[in-house]
């Protein structure tokens, strides 16, 4: 059986974890070894649009990771990333490793601390943490993955049906980049106008009817961030403001990564995200006045509360 670490057990890692380890034998990294006893002891539970209880492995200690997994999924945050890439430092020498943060940039992180074949990814699946041993799993939508470095895409495809058969939704590509930046713009407009005022993704970001509705700020920045995609010789996979429609006629109140940090005060993943899109942008030559005003405020607002 394949053995897999998941590191990182947010909703995204929990979610990855508590379904792979119904094909796999999964080790979960936490940052506290209460998390990973919890883990150990109890199973992890995922319930919404999945009911399953599954037993893993866990530990705080990476030095106790398996050095026989053919994969490891860096699922923590952005902002976590550095640390953890630095922490597995010559581990886990036969495994294949794969970035899933929001953003650009994740891949060059963990490059520079191993030699590891990478793969990368992005998600649009979320869910909610009710504990450290129970996630609710919400939007069902896919993982995207595709080659890196000392990969192929026949390796990506290899990783998407792993997760394929645990249940969940996933798509290899030859070259990432254009699923990557539509998720990228996607995530700058949608995140940072969500952590700025505190509205859930909802059907505010799409109405366009009236003079002071919020999509029509939302499109604009949307729009900014095709004119550096085009500027990047990037033809995006998906139409960023027709995601963001969809998204708001699901149904579902979905709060954003960048707002649930921003209501607990901590530190958003702000520059993978905005500050990624405003600097390639510099570079290109591309002026995009609102996406670097909402960099700037998201910024301010982390400083408001740091």
């Amino acid at each position: 059986m394949t053995r897999v670490v998941v590191a990182g057990a947010g909703a995204i890692g929990s979610l990855l974890a508590g379904h792979l380890a119904q094909v796999a034998e999964v080790t979960v990294l936490t940052r506290r070894e209460a998390h990973a006893r919890a883990l150990v002891e109890g199973g992890l539970r995922v319930s919404g649009r999945s009911e399953l209880t599954s037993r893993v492995a866990a530990t705080a200690d990476p030095g106790a990771l398996p050095d026989d997994a053919g994969l490891a999924i860096l699922a923590t945050k952005g902002t976590d990333l550095e640390p953890l890439a630095t922490a597995l430092q010559g581990r886990l020498p036969g495994a294949t490793v794969m970035t899933i943060q929001n953003g650009l940039g994740a891949e060059e992180i963990v490059a520079a601390h191993g030699d590891w074949p990478l793969l990368s990814a992005v998600t649009f699946m979320s869910g909610t943490r009710h504990g450290d041993a129970h996630v609710e799993y919400v939007l069902d939508t896919a993982t995207w993955i595709g080659p890196y470095r000392g990969t192929s895409e026949a390796d990506a495809r290899a990783a998407a049906e792993l997760i394929r058969s645990s249940g969940l939704k996933a798509e290899a590509f030859g070259d990432l980049r254009p699923a990557q930046w539509s998720k990228l713009i996607f995530n700058a407009t949608v995140n940072g106008v969500a952590a700025l005022t505190e509205l859930p993704h909802d059907f505010h970001f799409a109405e366009t009817d009236r003079l002071s509705d919020l999509g029509h700020l939302v499109r604009d920045l949307v729009d900014e961030g095709k004119a550096v995609a085009r500027a990047s010789g990037v033809e995006l996979h998906d139409d960023p403001w027709e995601m963001n429609v969809l998204a708001t006629q699901r149904g579902n109140r979905h709060f954003p990564s960048m707002l649930e940090d921003v209501e607990a005060r901590r530190p958003t993943e702000l520059e993978l995200i905005n500050g990624s899109l405003v600097r390639e942008a510099r570079r290109r030559g591309v002026q995009v006045p609102l996406q670097t005003a909402l960099y700037r405020l998201v910024k301010a607002k982390e400083a408001s509360y740091s």
